[in-house]
């Protein structure tokens, strides 16, 4: 059974700090393409950034690159977003998901719950 749990969110102030965790189950963590996604109310889902399976690659959207850095633990078979510099734009939840690195295709068809990030004064 596929698993994917979303932790770390919360409330911060501009300018400060989070790491958003999601540990995996289920499948083989580490041959697959891991994105973190965000969804604010009344916007589009938004990607964030993607890691490859093997960590050698990742992506990170134009928005957020330079303040946020994803990586994994394939040892704990966990996705991580570090997240610097919150700017209240960055107010969603973040949700991850498998997609294929480069068309986005899901294989597994299945989503986190998410955790909610509130960036506010």
């Amino acid at each position: 059974q596929v698993q994917l749990v979303e932790s770390g969110g919360g409330l911060v102030q501009p300018g400060g700090s989070l790491r958003l965790s999601c540990a995996a189950s289920g499948f083989t963590f580490s041959i697959y393409t891991m994105n973190w996604y965000r969804r604010a109310p009344g916007k589009e889902r938004e990607l964030v950034a993607k890691i490859s399976g093997t960590g050698g690659a990742t992506y990170h959207a134009d928005s957020v690159k330079g303040r946020f850095t994803i990586s994994r633990d394939k040892a704990r078979s966990t996705l991580y977003l570090q997240m610097k510099n919150l700017k209240p734009d960055a107010t969603a939840v973040y949700y991850c998901g498998e997609g294929r690195f480069y068309s986005g295709a899901s294989d597994l068809d299945y989503w986190g719950e998410g955790t909610q990030v509130t960036v506010s004064s």
